[in-house]
């Protein structure tokens, strides 16, 4: 008996891990935990592997990197110069700081749309490929937010930069867009 609980123990030891489901679409927007398990899915907008999203780079999609830009540090001494640390991202790019949030400032919205109106020549059926890190639900907001604002052919790349330099694909310092 000893003998087929310790076969056991040690079946089960070898198994592989299982991976734990990716959590489900909220209704909303997610407004907290930003670095955390995405979903699957994105009802509206098509998930792109790094392959696909390579596909639409090299095809000139516009590419949306929604990352947020780091807060000045609260206990920074008083006349002490704050440089935003650099940000790599996929080549051509256009980076919209903080629009990935799940609730954004009239103005923050404003900035968004007329950047990706920009960045898709004012043709809302362009393709456009939302980014940020791998399990960041910035990139998984703003993209769900394109689609509440008419756009209809959204992509959203889960892995983003992570997975492009995982790829060894080019990465280029990048600058946010001017608001």
């Amino acid at each position: 008996m000893r003998v087929c609980h310790a076969v056991a123990a040690l079946l089960l030891l070898a198994a592989p891990a299982r991976a734990e489901a990716p959590p489900p679409e909220p209704a909303g927007y997610r407004s907290e935990a930003y670095r955390a398990p995405t979903p699957a899915t994105l009802r509206g907008a098509r998930v792109v592997t790094t392959a696909e999203a390579e596909a639409l780079w090299r095809a000139g999609s516009p590419f949306i990197d929604v990352l947020p830009l780091p807060p000045r540090p609260a206990a920074l001494p008083a006349g002490t110069i704050w440089r935003d640390p650099p940000h790599d991202s996929i080549p051509g790019a256009r980076w919209l700081a903080n629009t990935g949030f799940g609730a954004l400032a009239p103005e923050t919205d404003a900035y968004f749309r007329r950047e990706l109106d920009a960045a898709t020549r004012g043709d809302r059926a362009r393709p456009v490929v939302f980014f940020c890190q791998r399990q960041c639900w910035m990139s998984w907001n703003a993209a769900k937010r394109a689609l509440a604002h008419g756009y209809t052919s959204v992509h959203w790349y889960p892995d983003g930069t992570d997975g492009w330099a995982e790829a060894t694909l080019p990465l280029e310092r990048a600058e946010p867009a001017a608001p």
